[in-house]
C-alpha cells in the first residue's frame, strides 16, 4: 500500500474528527477541543478548499452525520480539557450556501461520545456521559451514565433523553457495529464493556449486555482475521497504556493478542479495511506518538503492526473507504494538526 500524506491545517488542540457529503462531495470534518476553538469542513480535490463551520465554540469531543440529509449533522459543543464538560451541548449543523447554520439542539452535561443508530425507521440516539458531576478535574466520585432518545424529525424542537445505565466510572469509549446480528452500541468505563441493542419494534426496550469486566478505556470492533466472527480491540485502562485483541471463545471474550510496543495515552482505534485488508487502525497521544495498524497475517497466523506515521499525537481518527483509495482522516492533537492520510 502507498500512504500520502496531506497537511490540511494548522487548528489548536485538534480533537474530533467525522465526515459528510454534501451534493455529493465528500467534507471532512475536524472541530478543537479548545476553549474558542473552531470547526472546519476540507474538501475538493486533495481537500484543499476549506469551509468556516464555527469559529470559536470549542469542546467538541463528537462528530456524527445525521442519516437522510445533505451534509447535516451533529456535534459535541463545551466540553473542555481538564475534563471540564458541566455546560456541554449538542449542536444541529446545516450547510448553508458556502457555510453552515449551526444551532443549538440539547443540553447534556460531560457528554462525551454519542450517536445516532437507525433502527425500522426509528433514529435511536445514544449519549454517553464522562462523569455526572465534578469538583475538580481528578474527582470521579459520581460516575457517567448512559442516555437515549429518540431524534425527532424536526430538531428545533429538541428532545427528551433518559439514563438506561449509571455509575460509569471514566465513560469514555464508544463504537458503534453489530452484535448477535443487530445494530448496536458498544460503551466502555472502569466496569467494562457493555453492548447497547436498541428496540427492534415499538413496544421493545433497549437490551443491554456486559461482556467484558474490566477496566476499559476504548475498543474498536472488526473481523480482523477473517474468520467471520468479530474481534474486539480495546484500549485498557482509562487512557491506558494497554492494547488488546479479544477473541469470544465458547461465549466468553479471551485475549488473543496484546499489542508488544509501549504505548502511552492510547486514545483512537477504529476497524476497517484498508485497501481490502481488515485491519485496526490505532493512535496513540504520547512517547512515539504514532498512527499505525494492526493486520492479521493468514499465512504467518499471526498479527502485524505497520506505522503510518509517527510524533503527531492523533486523538481521533475516522476512515473512509472509496472505490480507487482509503481516506484517513486524522486530528493529530499533540502537535495541532489537522491532516489526511490517502491509502491506495
Amino acid at each position: 500500500m502507498k500512504i500520502e500524506k496531506i497537511i490540511l491545517d494548522e487548528m489548536y488542540r485538534a480533537y474530533s474528527t467525522g465526515s459528510v457529503r454534501i451534493n455529493g462531495d465528500l467534507h471532512a470534518i475536524i472541530a478543537s477541543e479548545a476553549v474558542d476553538g473552531m470547526c472546519a469542513a476540507y474538501h475538493g480535490k486533495d481537500f484543499k478548499e476549506k469551509k468556516i463551520v464555527w469559529e470559536k465554540a470549542g469542546g467538541t469531543m463528537s462528530i456524527i452525520e445525521l442519516p437522510d440529509t445533505n451534509g447535516e449533522f451533529l456535534a459535541v459543543q463545551n466540553f473542555f480539557p481538564g475534563f471540564n464538560g458541566l455546560t456541554a451541548k449538542v449542536v444541529h449543523v446545516v450547510p448553508k450556501g458556502d457555510g453552515f447554520e449551526v444551532s443549538d439542539f440539547i443540553s447534556l452535561p460531560y457528554l462525551h461520545r454519542f450517536d445516532i443508530i437507525e433502527v425500522a425507521g426509528v433514529k435511536h440516539f445514544i449519549g454517553a456521559a464522562l462523569c455526572t458531576s465534578k469538583t475538580e478535574r481528578e474527582d470521579w466520585s459520581d460516575p457517567g451514565k448512559v442516555f437515549v432518545g429518540i431524534l425527532p424529525d424536526d430538531l428545533s424542537h429538541g428532545m427528551t433523553v433518559k439514563p438506561i445505565l449509571e455509575n460509569l466510572t471514566h465513560n469514555h469509549g464508544y463504537y458503534q457495529a453489530t452484535y448477535q446480528g443487530k445494530k448496536a452500541a458498544y460503551i466502555t468505563s472502569d466496569e467494562g464493556v457493555f453492548v447497547f441493542i436498541p428496540p427492534q419494534a415499538a413496544n421493545e426496550q433497549w437490551v443491554i449486555h456486559h461482556i467484558i469486566k474490566t477496566r476499559v478505556s476504548d475498543v474498536a470492533v472488526f473481523d480482523i482475521d477473517g474468520d467471520g466472527n468479530q474481534e474486539i480491540l480495546s484500549i485498557e485502562p482509562f487512557h491506558g497504556n494497554q492494547m488488546h485483541i479479544y477473541k469470544e471463545i465458547d461465549g466468553k471474550y479471551e485475549i488473543i493478542y496484546t499489542v508488544p510496543r509501549p504505548v502511552e495515552f492510547a486514545h483512537a482505534i477504529c476497524g476497517t479495511t484498508l485497501r481490502g485488508k481488515p485491519v485496526f487502525v490505532c493512535g496513540i497521544r504520547r512517547l512515539n506518538a504514532e498512527l499505525f495498524y494492526i493486520e492479521y497475517n493468514q499465512k504467518k497466523r499471526n498479527f502485524e503492526i505497520t506505522v503510518i506515521d509517527e510524533n503527531i499525537g492523533t486523538a481521533n481518527i475516522v476512515v473512509i473507504n472509496e472505490e480507487d483509495k482509503d481516506i484517513i482522516i486524522a486530528a493529530n492533537n499533540t502537535i495541532h494538526q489537522a491532516a489526511a492520510y490517502i491509502i491506495k
